[in-house]
């Protein structure tokens, strides 16, 4: 298996994701809190699935 790199969308999105559902996580914006856990893993699938899937 081949892993490509995820083209810059993709990235930004994920790491956009990932910063949103850690800050909701350590309480810092609460509107999100219930949902900060999850915002955090579709962050990284979205870039696990940007590394896996050549046009992605």
């Amino acid at each position: 298996m081949r892993l490509s790199p995820p083209k810059v969308v993709v990235f930004w999105i994920a790491v956009i994701l990932a910063a949103v559902g850690f800050l909701s996580f350590l309480g810092i914006i609460p509107i999100a809190a219930s949902t900060g856990f999850w915002a955090l893993v579709i962050g990284f699938v979205i870039l696990a699935l940007g590394n896996l899937l050549k046009d992605f």
